[in-house]
Order: structure tokens, then sequence, then C-alpha cells
């Protein structure tokens, strides 16, 4: 039988002496992850350096081009911000389920490919089919990765190669069609972006959430099956995953007055994996920051727009792989700090059923080093003859028998 007591911080700890901390994570399944709560320590340090990036970057770029920051140049780089934005979920949402999509990249490009093409039909006739593609299509890699159990950058990789092929059917880039302009609703874009990073960040730093989302996440053989929950997270993870890409797609096209090229999109994927990973999310999945996924998309869009008033070429490729290795940097930092802290606790002792609430307790067992014969060790002199001792004999015992 159990007995509280109030501890000093006034949480209630059983009188065998097992910490609260311990009991909170009795619950918890070490074949999903190691027991406790994520610490988030890291993820807070590394936004600040983040934040401190963006206001740097910002305060070049408005003494180098004030005009980029105001008026119709600010409404055109925050339609960039979402559409980058956008990727970076898309990336970052399948990386945090440990099943990475590499198909964000493609995907987007054939999706303004296809914006281009039927924009002048309206943004609703355009943009439906599309989103219904990308779920079907983000639905067959999703039961891929699951069904088969299969690394999600493998399949995801033969993924992009079939829409790869379909970008390629283009031999020249495309005119945008029609006549919308995303830029009329930059300010509103913008804060629906912000608001889903924020609360993307938030929800997933609750403890519950935070394991559902990586329960996909290998613990020891990585090619042993994680569950029926974890296939189905990580599938709804994958589709959600695909239609980001799309909508990306969408603004990306609809921002630029240049024809959209028929490019791989390979540039983009390794763009939105990199400021992913530069945002705090774990390659390993999982794990990842609150108000990270915010602040890398403005430092590299703000960078790419300084780029530009500054005259540089810089390519994509450049960025997302300068994002990519210090994601990677970033990684070994949040594995390293942001797993949960050792909790030990001393063996409590054994309690008595008469145990009374002031905190008595019976001794516990002690170990004896020598235990006493229970008989004793016969003398070999003049050993007995069990068959004649007397109760074995049937004739009279004489006066001068002494045995």
């Amino acid at each position: 039988m159990a007995y509280e007591q109030p501890g000093r911080d006034g949480s209630v700890e059983p009188s065998s002496g097992v910490p609260a901390a311990v009991l909170e994570n009795v619950f918890d399944d070490p074949a999903h992850g190691e027991p406790g709560r994520d610490r988030v320590g890291v993820h807070v340090a590394w936004e600040l350096a983040l934040l401190v990036g963006l206001a740097a970057v910002t305060w070049l770029l408005w003494r180098e081009d004030p005009d980029v920051l105001r008026g119709s140049g600010l409404r055109s780089l925050l339609v960039g911000v979402v559409a980058i934005g956008l990727l970076t979920l898309a990336a970052g949402l399948s990386l945090r389920t440990a099943a990475p999509n590499l198909a964000v990249g493609p995907v987007a490009v054939a999706a303004a490919l296809h914006f281009a093409e039927q924009g002048d039909r309206g943004v609703a006739a355009a943009v439906a089919p599309a989103a219904v593609v990308a779920a079907v299509g983000g639905l067959a890699l999703a039961l891929a990765v699951v069904v088969l159990h299969v690394p999600g950058w493998a399949a995801s990789l033969a993924a992009a190669a079939g829409v790869i092929v379909y970008i390629e059917r283009r031999s020249a880039p495309v005119l945008v069609q029609g006549e919308y302009d995303p830029r009329r609703h930059a300010m509103y874009l913008f804060a629906g972006f912000a608001a889903l990073a924020v609360l993307g960040g938030l929800f997933g730093a609750i403890r519950a959430i935070r394991r559902l989302v990586g329960r996909f996440r290998p613990v020891a053989d990585p090619a042993r099956r994680r569950g029926g929950v974890a296939a189905v997270v990580t599938a709804g993870a994958l589709v959600c995953s695909t239609v980001l890409a799309m909508l990306a797609g969408v603004l990306i096209a609809a921002n630029d007055t240049a024809p959209v090229a028929p490019t791989t999109g390979g540039d983009w994927t390794v763009l939105a994996v990199g400021v992913a990973l530069l945002a705090g999310t774990s390659a390993y999945g999982r794990r990842g920051g609150i108000f990270g996924t915010l602040l890398a998309v403005g430092l590299v869009a703000v960078f790419l727009a300084y780029a530009e008033a500054r005259g540089w070429t810089v390519s994509r490729w450049a960025v997302g792989g300068a994002a990519l290795g210090v994601g990677l940097l970033v990684t070994r930092l949040v594995e390293r700090y942001g797993r949960p802290g050792s909790v030990t606790a001393d063996a409590p002792e054994p309690v008595s059923d008469g145990a009374i609430s002031s905190g008595w307790t019976m001794p516990g067992p002690r170990t004896v080093d020598n235990w006493p014969p229970t008989l004793p060790t016969p003398t070999t002199e003049s050993p007995v003859d069990p068959w004649r001792a007397p109760r074995w004999e049937t004739e009279p015992r004489r006066w001068d028998d002494d045995r």
C-alpha cells in the first residue's frame, strides 16, 4: 500500500521516496524514444541568434535600398517570404516525422508551370486541380513509405524523378497567364504563414504531440516497423507536405513577372531542406523549435533581396547549400542539448503494510553471513546405527545398557 506525502515544492510524492519526475515518465515507452520532456533551451538560444542575424541583414538592406522595405517592394518581399516559407514548412513537416520529402522542389516547379499555363482560367480553377493531384501524389508517396516501410528520402527521390519527367515536357519557359497578383494580399498571406509556423512550433513543443509526430523516428533497427499510429501520422505529414509545396509553387509563379523556367527544382529542394534545418529542425526527426522557421525564412529571404540590391549573382544552390551545412551543425546541437535530461532516483526502501503516514517504515531485510545449522554435526567417534536405535529393538533394555 502506497502513502503519499507533500514534497518540498508542493508536489505529491510517495512515501517510498520516488521523485515526481520519475512518476511523470512512468508511462513513457522507451521503444518510442527517450523518456522525459525534451529540453528547449538550445532552441531558445539558437532562435535568439537567428533574430540577431535577421535584424542585421534587414539593417544592411535598408541602408542599401530602402525602397525594398516599403510600398510595393515590401509587398513583393513578403510574398517571396511566404513562398519560401511554405516550401520550408513542407520540408520541415516531413523532417519532423523522420520521413524527409525531397520532392518538394520539383512539385513546386510543376505547380508553377501549371499555374502559368492555366492562370487565365481563374485562381480557383487553376489551383483546385493542382491541389487534388498534389494530394493524390502525396498519398501515393505516403503509402510507399509506410506500407513498404522504406526511408522517406528514397521514396520521395523516386517521386521527384517522376515529377521531373512531367516538367521536361516543356522545352521553353512559360509566361504566366491571368491577372492574379498576390501582392495585393501580401499582409494577409504573411500573417497566415506566420501564424501557421508559430502555432505549429508551439504545438510541436507539447510533449505528447512531439512524441506522436516523431513516432516514425527509429530508436533501434531502422527497418523495424513503428506501428499503425506512426504510419498514419507520417502519411498525413507527407500529404500535407506535398500540398504545401504546390501552394508555394503557385506563389512563386504569381509573384514573378519573368516566365517560369522548366527546371528540375533541385535547387528549391536544397533551399527548403537547408532552411528547415537552419530553423532548428533536427535531421533525425521529432525535435524542432517554435519561432525558428519564421526567423530562418525571413533571414534567407531578406539576404536574397539584399544580394539582388547589391547586384550580386547568388544561386539558390549556394544559399541552400550554406544553409544546409549550418543546419547540420544545428542538428548536432539540438540532438546533444535538446534530448531529455537523465532522471535518476535511489531505489525505494520496502514499505510494510503497517506503515503509517508519518514516514515510519519497517527495516528491510539484511544479508546474513553465516546461517546456523539446523542440526548438530554428529561426531565420528561412535556412529549411531539407525537400525540399532532403541525404537527398533523388540527386546527389553537391560539395566546396564547405556546406549
